[in-house]
């Protein structure tokens, strides 16, 4: 697909902008239009990377607001755990979708999820037009009949995963160091590293697991980790709240990714990761939403803006993250994470973009575009993913449906988990 986007406004000015075969292929003042290319008029419209949203779990869409405010390790246990018992692939399939829908209309265009019913996941994001990591969810609880059972469940959608188009690829999910057995982690790290894929898992995420693990093992989790021989640059956590200096220096030489997850730690008092001092321990860092359970949206917008501001509070230093920096975090260096080159609008880079209103009231004056688009917010108004329009004006195509279908599944899970929200 050909296609101009023209007089969009870019942090260097207005430009004209050709997207083919996927990719920027021309960035300039003024461009003319070949046969066959579609023009995208964008007067009063900013272009800005969309957003990658690096730690999800987008099904959980069907249990947005059903059981909030409460301790995580008891939210888990009494509420998530015994509602999703019910769930099915269709279930899982249209939580997705809604998710999709979700993450396009706010401007994301690659997720990474861990969930049940993996395949449904693909399944949607591949619908939905939209880039994606799908790992399943490896509990065990040290139980060798169940980890055998898992592992070779990994086994099984890493085959799966080898036809998937090219947008949609295979990450190996565990759930947490409290949840998967020793034994379990070092296969998963090993099938990781031995096939060049990427192993994901929660990590520091509370006070009570690291209280918990040093109980159990000595030893505070990153260090586990380091025992067990899990750790390298195949490996990207999600929360990591609870660090110590020497679990960063760890992180750092082993190369190991962090996903903030800023809105989702609050909502739960989890606590407050140090972005700063992660970075200046040379971590590398991304950003996600964590599911919509206990962040009750996939709104990247929200999470880049909480996530500059709590390194602020928490650094005490108002230059902290800023608004630049926060937009990088929140698209090129999350993409990063996982080997994907998205996150700029550069010549040669993946065509995944947003058009952003201008005439939003919270992006005038237009002081600066990316200032106002990191504190303020905007209206997103076209998603594209690979030069692929998922939204035009406002609009994605099934929506209607997609907000049916997800009902109907919530209505058929609460009457049978007997919902009490």
């Amino acid at each position: 697909m050909s296609l101009v986007i023209r007089g969009a406004l870019l942090p260097e000015g207005k430009r004209d902008v050709r997207i083919d075969d996927g990719q920027f292929v021309a960035i300039a003042p003024s461009l003319d239009s070949c046969p066959g290319e579609e023009v995208l008029p964008a007067e009063g419209l900013a272009l800005l990377p969309s957003f990658a949203n690096g730690h999800t779990h987008a099904a959980m869409t069907l249990l947005r607001g059903y059981a909030d405010d409460m301790e995580l390790h008891s939210w888990l246990s009494t509420k998530i755990w015994p509602f999703e018992a019910h769930l099915t692939e269709e279930d899982v399939y249209w939580g997705t979708k809604l998710a999709c829908l979700e993450m396009i209309a706010t401007g994301t265009t690659f997720f990474v999820d861990m969930y049940w019913h993996a395949r449904a996941t693909v399944r949607a994001a591949v619908e939905m037009g939209l880039r994606a990591a799908v790992c399943g969810a490896f509990f065990d609880f040290g139980d060798a009949a169940r980890a055998a059972a898992m592992r070779r469940q990994v086994e099984e959608l890493y085959s799966q995963s080898r036809a998937d188009p090219a947008q949609v690829r295979f990450v190996v999910g565990a759930h947490a160091i409290y949840s998967v057995s020793a034994a379990s982690l070092q296969w998963l790290s090993d099938f990781a590293r031995d096939r060049g894929l990427i192993l994901h898992l929660h990590l520091s995420e509370t006070q009570k697991e690291v209280e918990d693990c040093l109980r159990a093992h000595g030893e505070r989790p990153v260090i586990y980790l380091d025992r067990l021989g899990v750790l390298g640059p195949h490996v990207v956590v999600a929360h990591g709240v609870w660090f110590d200096p020497r679990e960063r220096e760890t992180l750092a030489r082993h190369g190991v990714g962090v996903v903030h997850n800023p809105v989702s730690n609050l909502k739960l008092a989890s606590g407050a990761m140090d972005y700063v001092a992660l970075r200046q321990a040379g971590v590398r860092v991304g950003l996600g939403t964590d599911g919509c359970a206990s962040s009750n949206n996939l709104d990247m917008r929200e999470a880049m803006k909480t996530a500059s501001l709590l390194a602020k509070l928490v650094a005490r230093d108002p230059c902290a993250l800023p608004a630049a920096e926060a937009l990088a975090l929140a698209t090129r260096e999350t993409a990063a994470l996982y080997g994907l080159e998205m996150g700029e609008i550069a010549v040669g880079r993946p065509a995944d973009c947003i058009l952003v209103d201008l005439d939003s009231p919270s992006m005038v004056p237009a002081h600066n575009l990316v200032s106002n688009w990191v504190y303020s917010g905007g209206q997103v108004r076209f998603t594209l993913c690979g030069g692929r329009i998922l939204m035009r004006d406002g609009v994605v195509e099934g929506a209607a449906e997609i907000r049916a279908q997800a009902r109907r599944c919530v209505a058929r899970l609460c009457e049978l988990a007997q919902c009490t929200r």
